[in-house]
């Protein structure tokens, strides 16, 4: 899989789910071959307005920053 690819699967799915979603979540969800997020791609979706904050436990949630106004 290339990083376009993951880019557009996870942002696309995100926008879907405004709430966010666990690593976990996602990967179930996408069928995702990884066990981790790679940390290279994921330092490149935060550019493009991941954020990840705590959640349950020890999970991160992923979302989509809100857009500055």
């Amino acid at each position: 899989m290339r990083f376009t690819d993951f880019r557009d699967q996870i942002l696309a799915t995100l926008r879907r789910h405004p709430e966010g979603l666990t690593w976990k979540e996602l990967k179930t969800q996408l069928r995702l071959p990884y066990c981790q997020p790679c940390p290279n791609w994921t330092r490149r979706l935060e550019a493009e307005g991941l954020e990840r904050v705590p959640g349950p436990g020890r999970a991160l949630i992923w979302r989509l920053s809100e857009p500055e106004r």
